[in-house]
């Protein structure tokens, strides 16, 4: 991925405290695509709830866990700390 132009990554910071962290994932996407977040599809089927579960429950801070899945045409990575990276794959 070294090859891929700013454009093609965003980096975001996720509020951690809220409610259902995988709306933010979809709110961002719908911002980053210039669409509304009713547009697109629910992240259920593709997260099931493990942004949820690291965000209340996070591990350790040492133990530097993230979550990595696609959803739309970005490959998104998210980290404990809520620091956010979206990739467009297509």
């Amino acid at each position: 991925m070294s090859d891929r132009t700013e454009r093609e990554i965003r980096h975001r910071q996720l509020d951690t405290d809220a409610a259902n962290p995988a709306i933010q994932v979809v709110e961002v996407v719908a911002d980053i695509e210039n669409r509304g977040h009713a547009e697109l599809p629910t992240m259920y089927d593709c997260i099931d709830g493990m942004l949820d579960e690291l965000f209340s429950n996070p591990p350790a801070p040492e133990s530097q866990m993230e979550v990595e899945f696609s959803y739309e045409t970005y490959r998104i990575t998210v980290e404990q700390n809520g620091a956010a990276k979206f990739v467009k794959t297509g």
